[in-house]
């Protein structure tokens, strides 16, 4: 009799429990799919899936759930949400959609939208400098303000797709600008005409975009699918879906995506295996071979050639993977960086090795990197996610010249060929609405601005003449900030729903010294 009612009670206890078990589908809908979206498959943040997470199964998920991760928006949820709760949606990313959309061509033409209310002009309808517009993106609201650059006035402000990511890119004319979102959509906008012209979805969960130096394609970067796609800017109709896998077979999200004008291409950065793709951008391309493999000696094999012309690809073999990068001032030299890593490489894009390491630590942010010329030597710089502090390098020696201590780890580096400043944000932790002016000789923090205590301040963007700095106060009730950049006195503020980026026309259709490409 006893035994069965231990029996009973046993029973009794673990319906209970099955019970109460936490709804790990519940939780997400209500603590995770604003950012990720209710399918996974990402929206502000990244898709959830095993596709994107293999990686960080285990205690690693828990921690990030828990405690949030360093230099990104995720929150920690331990004040929120128990530890089972915490433990049950780890669990549940780990479990495999019914279907992962592949997203290919015939995917990405069925989702393509073109404007009928979109009429082409012959000039701008607005009496402005085209090359002073600067376009601000709002992430609050998710729109994109136009701003003279002369007048500070908005000529429009138009709605964007969900979370935009990545800078926006303009044709070589300044007249036409794309703008990606998260999730993969394409938006074309003609700035003459303050109208959106189409949009299109290239991918499922997209890192960046990158315009070829013809104007004519545009390249999407993708998580999910592992793809590159490539767009004809004219009418947002598919080119090619470039399927990325390594040469050792292993399938690759792609990191980034840049354009590379001197070898007419454009280059990515696989970020599931150590490589770097050429791909041509000029339809009288050389061939080009499958990959190079560099010995101890650093003699080269070439393999098999590949093909010619247009979309012709090149693989780069490096030692680890990197997750940003950026280009020398000639695009001779590719400078980047894995996160966990304690050092970034150098590049050499000509001869398609890697020439030397970089004393890096502190997790650099290498999209945002910088360079200008110092005592008639250039340098290159570049933020650090986890320490207080920036890197200054020799350009020619490859050789730490400073480490600029600063308040706290930041995010955006920017400087103009027309100021003898740099401005660094102070993006993560309590002095998080300070940002540094640094003399571009001297290497020293000559001023430090606050202007809106306790709120994020970040990103900054010159106009086209560099006598002015834009700089974002980044919240949703924000505002873009107006500075005198050679006296650095406040001339205007702004109001900005979260402004998370700025882009001047001109500084980003000719290659801006001191900004990133």
């Amino acid at each position: 009799m006893i035994r069965r009612m231990i029996l009973a009670s046993s029973l009794l206890f673990a319906a209970q429990a099955v019970t109460a078990a936490p709804d790990a589908v519940a939780l997400y809908k209500e603590h995770c799919a604003a950012c990720h979206a209710e399918t996974r498959l990402g929206g502000t943040g990244p898709a959830l899936i095993p596709q994107t997470l293999h990686r960080m199964y285990g205690p690693k998920l828990v921690d990030v759930i828990s405690n949030g991760r360093v230099a990104t928006q995720m929150q920690g949820y331990s004040d929120v949400l128990g530890a089972e709760e915490i433990a049950a949606i780890a669990e549940y990313l780990k479990t495999p959609l019914a279907k992962v959309p592949d997203w290919g061509a015939e995917d990405i033409a069925a989702s393509r939208q073109m404007r009928d209310d979109y009429t082409s002009v012959d000039a701008p309808q607005w009496s402005s400098d085209p090359m002073n517009i600067t376009l601000v993106v709002e992430t609050g609201d998710h729109h994109v303000s136009v701003l003279d650059g002369d007048t500070f006035e908005v000529l429009d402000r138009f709605p964007t797709p969900f979370a935009v990511h990545g800078g926006p890119k303009f044709s070589p004319d300044g007249r036409y600008v794309f703008i990606m979102s998260r999730d993969g959509w394409v938006q074309k906008y003609d700035i003459w005409a303050l109208h959106e012209v189409g949009r299109v979805r290239a991918g499922v969960n997209s890192r960046n975009i990158a315009m070829s130096k013809d104007g004519k394609h545009l390249a999407v970067a993708n998580y999910l699918p592992m793809t590159l796609t490539i767009l004809s800017t004219d009418d947002l109709t598919v080119e090619k879906v470039l399927p990325v896998i390594g040469r050792d077979g292993t399938p690759s999200r792609v990191s980034a995506v840049y354009q590379d004008p001197r070898h007419d291409a454009f280059v990515l950065a696989l970020k599931d295996t150590p490589e770097i793709w050429q791909v041509a951008t000029d339809p009288n391309a050389a061939p080009v071979y499958e990959g190079y493999v560099h010995s101890h000696e650093n003699s080269m094999i070439e393999a098999l050639p590949s093909s010619k012309g247009l979309f012709a690809r090149k693989r780069i073999m490096l030692n680890e993977p990197l997750d940003d990068f950026f280009f020398s001032p000639d695009y001779r030299f590719l400078i980047g960086a894995a996160r966990a890593s304690e050092k970034g490489v150098v590049v050499n894009m000509t001869v398609g090795r890697e020439i030397a390491t970089l004393p890096l630590g502190g997790m650099p942010h290498l999209g945002s990197g910088i360079s200008w010329m110092r005592d008639g030597r250039r340098v290159m710089a570049t933020p650090h996610l986890k320490d207080a502090a920036i890197s200054v390098i020799d350009m020619q020696t490859w050789k730490l010249v400073k480490t600029i201590k600063t308040d706290g780890p930041g995010f955006f580096m920017r400087s103009h060929e027309n100021s003898p400043y740099v401005w660094a944000d102070v993006f993560f932790g309590p002095h998080k609405d300070e940002i540094h002016v640094i003399d571009k000789q001297t290497l020293e923090i000559v001023k430090t601005l606050n202007p809106a205590p306790g709120k994020t301040v970040a990103h900054v963007e010159f106009t086209k003449d560099g006598k002015y700095a834009l700089v974002s106060i980044w919240e949703d009730d924000g505002a873009v900030i107006v500075y005198d950049a050679a006296t650095l006195q406040e001339v205007k503020r702004l109001p900005m729903r979260k402004p998370s980026g700025k882009y001047n026309v001109w500084n980003k259709i000719s290659f801006s010294d001191g900004t990133s490409h």
